[in-house]
C-alpha cells in the first residue's frame, strides 16, 4: 500500500492519526490517508502566507514555466494517477473517465498558463493617465469535491498560481490521494509554500473558511454546504468562487431525429455515472415523440458495460460512496412511489460496491425528488411536455441554473430556444462540455463566479487604478 502525506511549506508531514480511503468497487481500503489538525492548517496557512510576497512579484515569464513543467509532469505520471483516480472514485479507465480526467488536466494546466491578463487603459490624454492593473489576491483556499477530485483541484489551483497567489488545498476525506499526490508533484517544481494540502472533515473545511489568513476562497460543492461556506466566509469579507449544485435540464425539440444524437445524449447525462455537476439530469421530450424516444434511450444505456473501473472493457464505474448510493436510490424508489415507470435499472446489485444500474425513468413529474432535486447519480428521469414554451418555463423554474442544453435537426433553432434557459451554460446537441477559454459558472443557486479563460483567471485578482495627473 503506498504511503501519502500532507504537504506543508514544500515538506512532507506527519500527522497524528488517519482515515481509510475506501475503493467504491469492493469496499477494500485504497490507503490510509493522513488527517490534518486545526494547527496543521494554521501552520499551512502561515507557509502559504510566507511563500507569498516571493510568488507575486516572480516574473510573469516565470510563472508560466513552472505551470508548464507542472503540466509535463502530470502527464509524465499520467499512468499511476489516472489508476489512484479509479481505485479511490470508481470512474472507469475506459471512455470519458480517469484517463480524460488525467489528460484534462495536463490540457487545463498548459491552458491557464497560456493566459494573460493585460494592463488596460481608461484614460490617457494631455490631463492625465487612468491604468487599471490587477493584483493576486493573496492567499486561496480552495475545497475540492469527490467527484472529480484531481480536474477540479486543477481548476481551482492553477488559475491562483498563474496570476501569483498562494494556495492550500483540501480535498473531500472520500478522495483525497490523487490531490495528495499531485502537491506532491507539484512542490518539485515550486518553491516552498505556494502550494500546500490538508485533509479532513467538515471541521477542517469550516476552518479554513473562517480563517483570518485567506484571503479568497473557492468551492465547488452542493448548495447547502456553499451556503454554509458563504457564511463562515463572511466574518472575513472573503473573496469568493463558488460553483455549487446543477440539476441542469435538455429539452428535445418536438421531430428530433434522435439516432444521430444518442452518444452525445448518453454521455451528458452519465459521464461518471452522472456524478458530474454540469450533467444532464432532466429530460424534457415531447409528448408526440416521447415513448419512442424513451423505448430507444433506455435500450441504449441498457447495452452499456458498467463495473470494476479498472477492467478496460467498462464504460462505466459504480456510485463513488455510500452516501451518495442511498441518496440516488432513494430519490428511484421514491419515483417508482409516485407512479413512475422504471424502464431500465431500478434495482441495486447484490454483492460488495457501491453500484446503481444505469435507470431511465419515465413518466416522471415535477414533484418527484428525482426531478427537483439534484440525484448526482446513473439515474434519469424523462418528463412529457406539449408545446416548448410549456418545457422552458418547466426547465427554468427551480432556484438552480448551472448549465442546460437543447437538442434539435437545426442547430440554430435549437440555439434560438437554448437562450432562453436560466442557466450559466446552454449547450446545443451536447451537454456538460466545459471549454478552458470559455467561462464557467452558474446563475441564481448555482453559484457566484465563474472560472476559465481570462474572466476565471481575474477572479483571484483584487483591481487597482493608477491615476496619474500631468
Amino acid at each position: 500500500m503506498s504511503s501519502f502525506h500532507l504537504i506543508i511549506g514544500g515538506r512532507p508531514v506527519t500527522t497524528p492519526s488517519a482515515f481509510n480511503v475506501i475503493n467504491p468497487v469492493d469496499e477494500s481500503v485504497v490507503a490510509a490517508c493522513p488527517e490534518a489538525t486545526v494547527a496543521l492548517v494554521d501552520s499551512a496557512v502561515t507557509s502559504a502566507r510566507q511563500a507569498f510576497p516571493g510568488w507575486s512579484v516572480l516574473p510573469d515569464a516565470e510563472r508560466v514555466a513552472k505551470l508548464n513543467a507542472i503540466a509535463t509532469l502530470i502527464e509524465k505520471h499520467h499512468q499511476d494517477l489516472a489508476e489512484l483516480v479509479t481505485r479511490e472514485q470508481g470512474k472507469t479507465q475506459s471512455g470519458p473517465g480517469a484517463n480524460l480526467e488525467v489528460g484534462g488536466a495536463v490540457g487545463w494546466t498548459r491552458a491557464t498558463a497560456s493566459l494573460q491578463l493585460q494592463e488596460e487603459t481608461i484614460q490617457d490624454d494631455k490631463t492625465g493617465l487612468i491604468l487599471l492593473t490587477r493584483k493576486p489576491v493573496g492567499v486561496v483556499a480552495s475545497i475540492t469535491p469527490w467527484n472529480w477530485p484531481l480536474l477540479i483541484a486543477v481548476w481551482h489551483i492553477m488559475p491562483a498560481l498563474r496570476v501569483g497567489c498562494t494556495v492550500v488545498v483540501k480535498p473531500s476525506p472520500f478522495t483525497p490521494l490523487s490531490t495528495l499526490r499531485l502537491v506532491e508533484l507539484m512542490n518539485q517544481v515550486l518553491p516552498p509554500g505556494v502550494i500546500n494540502v490538508v485533509t479532513g472533515g467538515p471541521e477542517i473545511g469550516s476552518h479554513l473558511s473562517n480563517h483570518p489568513g485567506i484571503d479568497k476562497l473557492v468551492f465547488t460543492g452542493s448548495i447547502p454546504t456553499g451556503r454554509k461556506v458563504m457564511q463562515s466566509a463572511a466574518q472575513t469579507l472573503k473573496r469568493l468562487t463558488l460553483e455549487l449544485g446543477g440539476n441542469d435540464a435538455g429539452i428535445i425539440l418536438p421531430d428530433t431525429r434522435i439516432e444521430p444524437l444518442l452518444e452525445k445524449l448518453f454521455w451528458g447525462c452519465f459521464i461518471n455515472a452522472g456524478q458530474t455537476c454540469a450533467a444532464l439530469k432532466r429530460l424534457y421530450v415531447h409528448e408526440d415523440q416521447y415513448e419512442s424516444i424513451v423505448a430507444r434511450f433506455a435500450e441504449y444505456c441498457a447495452q452499456i458495460p458498467m463495473g470494476d473501473g479498472l477492467d478496460p472493457k467498462n464504460l462505466i464505474g459504480p456510485v463513488s460512496n455510500r452516501m451518495q448510493l442511498e441518496k440516488v436510490s432513494g430519490y428511484v424508489d421514491d419515483a417508482r412511489a409516485r407512479g413512475a415507470r422504471i424502464v431500465t435499472g431500478g434495482e441495486r446489485p447484490r454483492g460488495p460496491g457501491f453500484f446503481y444500474p444505469l435507470t431511465v425513468v419515465a413518466d416522471a413529474t415535477d414533484d418527484m425528488k428525482l426531478v427537483k432535486e439534484e440525484q448526482f447519480g446513473p439515474a434519469i428521469p424523462i418528463l412529457k411536455y406539449r408545446t416548448v414554451d410549456e418545457a422552458l418555463q418547466r426547465a427554468n423554474a427551480l432556484e438552480v441554473g448551472l448549465g442546460g442544453s437543447v437538442w434539435g435537426n437545426d442547430p440554430q433553432e435549437a440555439a434560438k430556444v437554448a437562450r432562453r434557459l436560466e442557466c450559466g451554460t446552454a449547450w446545443v446537441n451536447q451537454h456538460g462540455m466545459p471549454h478552458p477559454m470559455a467561462p464557467f459558472g452558474g446563475v441564481k443557486c448555482s453559484g457566484i463566479g465563474v472560472e476559465f479563460g481570462v474572466d476565471g483567471l481575474k477572479e483571484y485578482t483584487t483591481v487597482q487604478v493608477l491615476n496619474i495627473a500631468l
